[in-house]
């Protein structure tokens, strides 16, 4: 099924994406930047780690390489969709769960009070697809959040029963979801936003993630490009809530 264009998302005028990993931020919300930077908004990422773990050859691409590699992706991904505002966290792939939690808040406070964002997109707790950094990023902005006073959205990237039912046998080819995990879904009628990407947006989306070679290159080759490009076409958001005081 082909969409046309279709932006369901309030007026954004600053955008702030909080994410794990190099690529997080393209496949979770690339559409949705790009839609910001058209409409004449302000979009700033934060990335925490360099992603120097991902790769299934570490003797052919140690780390301390990939890192560089990825870092110029991520500066080329981010080209693809207008974004000019990026900052690193600087911490190492996979150990984010090792750093005191009060020390990765007190990291998002102080941005989302440098920035003044008025709608911050992350993960959900559930880290999407199980990996724990994602979690712990979950944990880290939402926490930020609170301690600023909720002045901002609050998205969680998620997904809909139409996404499971349309891709679920290929993420279980490619191994989306870690074991034990619990990937989010929601309906609907609950989501804060949601884009359905096509024509230009779409083709932005497939560039930004194009541009994570070392990431994206053997998924689209396994999966082929059209399926690749229709994947992660329907970006979709939950709006997180403060806690009820009694």
């Amino acid at each position: 099924m082909m969409f046309t264009d279709t932006v369901l998302v309030p007026r954004i005028e600053t955008l702030l994406g909080i994410w794990a990993h190099p690529d997080d931020e393209a496949y979770m919300s690339a559409g949705l930047m790009a839609r910001v930077r058209q409409t004449g908004g302000r979009v700033v990422v934060v990335t925490a780690t360099r992603g120097e773990n991902g790769t299934e050859d570490p003797q052919g691409c140690p780390p301390e390489l990939l890192a560089q590699v990825r870092e110029r992706e991520m500066h080329a991904s981010l080209d693809a969709v207008g974004v000019r505002e990026h900052i690193w966290l600087g911490h190492h792939d996979g150990e984010l769960a090792q750093i005191p939690r009060a020390q990765g808040v007190a990291q998002v406070v102080e941005i989302l009070r440098r920035v003044h964002p008025d709608t911050v997109v992350t993960f959900g707790p559930e880290g999407m697809t199980g990996h724990q950094d994602h979690q712990t990023m979950s944990q880290w902005v939402t926490d930020a959040w609170l301690c600023t006073g909720s002045r901002s959205a609050l998205w969680y990237a998620t997904v809909s029963p139409e996404f499971h039912d349309r891709w679920g046998s290929v993420n279980e080819r490619v191994g989306l979801w870690f074991e034990n995990a619990v990937p989010p879904v929601t309906a609907q009628a609950d989501l804060a936003a949601q884009l359905h990407l096509a024509d230009e947006l779409l083709t932005t989306k497939y560039l930004a993630l194009r541009a994570h070679t070392s990431q994206t290159r053997q998924l689209e080759a396994l999966i082929g490009t059209e399926d690749y490009r229709q994947w992660w076409a329907t970006e979709s958001f939950v709006a997180a809530s403060p806690p009820k005081v009694a």
